[in-house]
């Protein structure tokens, strides 16, 4: 089993703060955050979901988010492409010295990216 200690994760239940505790961390440090939601992925999906992107604004600054809205509803996301998809964004953020921050309340998704499961197709 592959650990990863190289991003900042912030886990809580929605509406808990998580997003502007993100959101003004990575104005603080010059990254990006990387979602871990699993509501949070689909297109025009907002109410309910806690999906608020006019949060991604820190001062005068836009944060820059990775998996929100790239789903259409319906579409079965499963688990798989999400940590198919978290690798992407992670490999490009580190390429570019970016240390991501990893925000949102689906347990497994972030359990998956942290202790870095073995994944079927």
């Amino acid at each position: 089993m592959k650990y990863m200690f190289d991003l900042i994760t912030i886990l809580g239940p929605t509406a808990s703060g998580k997003t502007s505790l993100a959101v003004a961390l990575a104005a603080d440090l010059n990254t990006e955050i990387i979602s871990a939601d699993s509501r949070q992925i689909y297109k025009r999906m907002d109410i309910g979901t806690g999906k608020d992107l006019e949060e991604y604004k820190y001062e005068d600054k836009e944060i820059q988010y990775h998996l929100i809205d790239i789903c259409e509803p319906g579409y079965k996301y499963n688990l798989y492409e999400y940590q198919r998809d978290f690798n992407v964004v992670f490999q490009d953020l580190r390429t570019r010295k970016k240390f991501p921050i990893l925000c949102g309340g689906t347990g497994l998704y972030i359990e998956t990216v942290l202790k870095g499961y073995s994944m079927p197709q």
